[in-house]
């Protein structure tokens, strides 16, 4: 068998076993919270008979095993149930709410690598330097400043006293609603449409947001950047290009950062994960309609479809990402091949 016909199914077997114990451990905490799920739907005052109907109507008189195969299936279907709050699909609110969170922790991330790599980079050229000092500030700060704090402070600061960004949420009231919406994504779909107003009234919202989240990937990104490079600049093979009268800029760029780059991916894919499914506070704060406070209102309101549903998709991208980090780490480095 090629190796990677042998590649592809363990990958393939990894995926199966990560997802089904995901399921598993969904199903479990769906089962032993303290809410009982025929009461969130019939009510306290409904009758006995009701509430039987409706007991063996959700199956919840079957054998757990039982329970967590259909449990299984209707997740491969793509159903998690109805919401308890709205009497919608989970699903279909889940594809509504996304879109927001994949926006805002895409441009986050796209902060966090532009100005986290080459700030890492430079930290380990210059290691000891006032350069190196600054970065090793900010990584600090980035990881012990609570987002909340931040969140509020920027909103007072650059919304309520300078007035240079937009408030909470992602439009103003009067441009909802005038783009078509295609991908559930503001900035792209008012690009398509060519609406440029709505394009900047979008921007002027989540700038600040995904700042904040982008300051937090770019303090994990630069420290790890920092920590692999200076790990490559002592090793043997720098000093011999160096000696070999090699350009600077040609040993740091064409060698010791062309080795890192696989670890980056990897680091790049979990800061990408964490702020997709990590961002529950900054949606919070900035009124964000995005999975996290979907999955937050719900738990307050003991709508587990809606709660195991958004854990579920979480779940999977976490998986997702992992692939693909898998697949460009074969890309970058011709060993793993």
């Amino acid at each position: 068998m090629p190796n990677w016909v042998k590649a592809t199914v363990l990958t393939l077997g990894s995926i199966a076993v990560t997802m089904l114990g995901l399921l598993f451990i969904t199903f479990i905490i769906g089962r032993v919270m303290p809410i009982d799920p025929v009461l969130a739907i019939v009510g306290e005052r409904a009758s006995q008979a009701t509430y039987d109907a409706v007991y063996r109507e959700l199956g919840l008189d079957q054998p757990l095993l039982v329970q967590f195969l259909y449990y299984i299936w209707d997740v491969v279907r793509g159903d998690f149930g109805t919401s308890l709050l709205n009497a919608r699909p989970v699903s279909e609110d889940i594809a509504r709410v996304f879109p927001a969170t994949l926006e805002l922790a895409t441009l986050g991330v796209i902060f966090g690598i532009v100005l986290g790599v080459p700030l890492g980079v430079v930290a380990a050229v210059r290691r000891g330097s006032w350069i190196d000092q600054v970065a090793r500030v900010v990584a600090l700060v980035g990881y012990s400043m609570p987002i909340f704090w931040l969140g509020l402070m920027g909103l007072l600061i650059f919304y309520g006293i300078l007035g240079w960004v937009g408030g909470p949420g992602r439009l103003d009231i009067f441009y909802e609603d005038i783009v078509p919406t295609r991908t559930g994504m503001i900035l792209i779909d008012s690009a398509i449409a060519g609406d440029w107003s709505v394009f900047r009234n979008a921007f002027s919202h989540i700038i600040l947001p995904a700042s904040l989240l982008g300051y937090y990937s770019l303090a994990y990104i630069s420290r790890m950047t920092r920590s692999f490079m200076l790990e490559q600049l002592s090793a043997e093979y720098i000093t011999t290009a160096r000696v070999k009268g090699m350009s600077e800029r040609a040993v740091i760029w064409r060698h010791a950062f062309r080795n890192i780059r696989v670890q980056l991916v990897t680091v790049i894919a979990l800061s990408y994960a964490n702020l997709l499914e990590g961002s529950v506070l900054t949606e919070i704060i900035f009124s964000w309609p995005g999975i996290g406070s979907y999955i937050t209102t719900a738990l307050l309101s003991a709508d587990m479809n809606a709660v195991l549903g958004g854990t579920v998709v979480v779940g999977l991208i976490f998986i997702l990402l992992n692939i693909l980090s898998d697949l460009l780490y074969r890309v970058f480095d011709p060993r793993a091949k």
